[in-house]
């Protein structure tokens, strides 16, 4: 396993949420917004295009990651804004480990081949815990 990493997720302030914690920690901010991806409009209005899809922020050898969330795909609230994001060493791993954290809990987005990742999905497990499971192979974010 590579990391292990929180992801922070808000609705629509997620660039001024990270500017201040920059301003706090330092380090330089990596961001990605809706209207980069390859991915059409998805429905999102010219504001939420210009809304942000992934940020990260390195903090030592870990890194803070977020994004927005624009209304069409639920409510975000303080406390249950996060996932625990993980990056595993092999697509066989995720597989595994996203089939562990998935049983008996809901899968959100199946394991599959995304812009930034070779193989990438997100689960809530029985407990409640938000998990997004990436293997990045030699995909670089941005570059399909």
């Amino acid at each position: 396993m590579r990391s292990v990493n929180p992801y922070l997720n808000f609705n629509g302030n997620t660039e001024e949420v990270f500017t201040f914690y920059q301003s706090v920690f330092g380090g330089e901010l990596q961001l990605v917004r809706f209207s980069d991806l390859d991915s059409g409009d998805m429905g999102l209005t010219a504001e939420q295009q210009n809304g942000v899809a992934h940020i990260a922020l390195p903090l030592g050898d870990s890194v803070l990651m977020g994004s927005d969330v624009p209304e069409q795909m639920g409510t975000i609230s303080a406390g249950t804004n996060f996932a625990v994001s993980v990056e595993v060493d092999s697509a066989d791993e995720a597989r595994q480990v996203f089939g562990g954290l998935s049983e008996s809990g809901e899968v959100t987005m199946a394991p599959d081949k995304v812009e930034w990742a070779e193989l990438f999905g997100m689960c809530t497990d029985k407990y409640g815990i938000q998990w997004m499971i990436g293997y990045t192979g030699d995909v670089e974010f941005g570059q399909p």
